[in-house]
């Protein structure tokens, strides 16, 4: 009985841990699918988390008693558009600027780490309070779990103890998944990310596509930060608290193979890598590091043999990392 408990939360961990990964293997997928290469997910991810931060405080601060409505809104538009915004700045320097794809993800996400961290130490001060930034009553409402969860016993603590946006991470990645193969429009952006100029010639807009796929999906990804803070720290900001969880979501597109559906489970296989060393007793610090690498590696070996069989299924996009000049048609 004991195993069966440590495995159930073990499970439960791992998919908390997952979730945010798979809001951003999600985002990025769908970005991917046009041919971008946004290595800005990360900094998206913390501007997400930041901008529900900063909406909670402002809403819990100008009412005396938050409604639970307005303090699950806000937050969540806020994160939308922080995400937005960022991933805006991407499409216009690497869409409409043509600027190098890979400089401007890193560039981004430093952007916004540093934002995150500016306005999660900042924040405060413009309201003369000194501390950190806790938006307890809105980070309880993000954490509320399913009312029937605690009836299904085991089984429900494991896999019905979350937060909305735990179930809503896997409806998008489900719709993601359909919309790329069972659309017109699916079907154009995929188009779009394996040969822009043979997309542009049958009358797809290229860079519409381009567009929306990279700022949708930036929205996604955002969201994962939003989880973060509000259900996984229950609306604590911590500077630099999401550690390497963005660049684990860009190595999960790689091991899901480009697939939305495949990218739920990755999430949560990586989650678990992620958290493994805490289950494992007698292990020293650099054990524990070592064992952290794991997802790191894993994604590694997925790449040298998905190259080596050298299938189309299971290759990139065509296009990913490459500007259009739809001049040199």
């Amino acid at each position: 009985m004991n195993f069966l408990n440590t495995a159930a939360t073990f499970v439960n961990a791992a998919i908390i841990q997952g979730i945010p990964l798979l809001y951003g293997a999600t985002g990025e997928i769908i970005t991917e699918k046009s041919g971008n290469l946004n290595l800005g997910i990360p900094g998206i991810m913390y501007v997400g988390g930041i901008s529900g931060i900063i909406g909670a405080y402002l809403y819990e601060h100008s009412v005396e008693t938050p409604a639970a409505f307005w303090c699950i809104v806000i937050p969540f538009f806020a994160s939308l558009l922080g995400s937005a915004l960022m991933a805006l700045i991407y499409s216009f320097l690497t869409i409409t600027l043509r600027a190098n794809q890979n400089v401007t993800g890193l560039a981004l996400t430093t952007f916004g780490i540093g934002v995150g961290n500016f306005f999660g130490g900042s924040l405060l001060s413009f309201f003369n309070e000194s501390g950190s930034i806790a938006v307890i009553t809105t980070g309880g409402y993000y954490k509320t779990k399913l009312p029937f969860a605690d009836s299904l016993g085991l089984f429900g603590e494991t896999f019905l103890s979350f937060g909305f946006l735990a179930y809503l991470a896997v409806i998008i990645a489900i719709v993601a998944s359909w919309y790329l193969n069972h659309t017109r429009t699916g079907l154009n952006l995929r188009a779009v990310g394996e040969n822009p100029a043979t997309a542009d010639a049958a009358g797809i807009n290229v860079i519409r596509h381009k567009y929306l796929s990279t700022v949708i999906g930036g929205m996604i990804a955002g969201l994962g930060g939003l989880y973060f803070v509000m259900d996984y720290t229950c609306g604590a900001w911590t500077n630099n608290g999401f550690g390497d969880r963005g660049w684990l979501a860009i190595a999960i597109v790689i091991f899901a193979l480009w697939r939305p559906r495949s990218a739920i489970l990755s999430s949560f296989i990586f989650g678990g890598l992620y958290i493994i060393c805490v289950y494992i007793p007698g292990l020293s610090s650099a054990a524990k590091e070592l064992i952290k690498m794991l997802p790191y590696f894993v994604t590694i070996v997925v790449l040298v043999v998905t190259s080596l069989r050298k299938k189309r299924e299971y290759q990139p996009p065509a296009s990913l990392g490459l500007s259009y000049f739809r001049e040199e048609r």
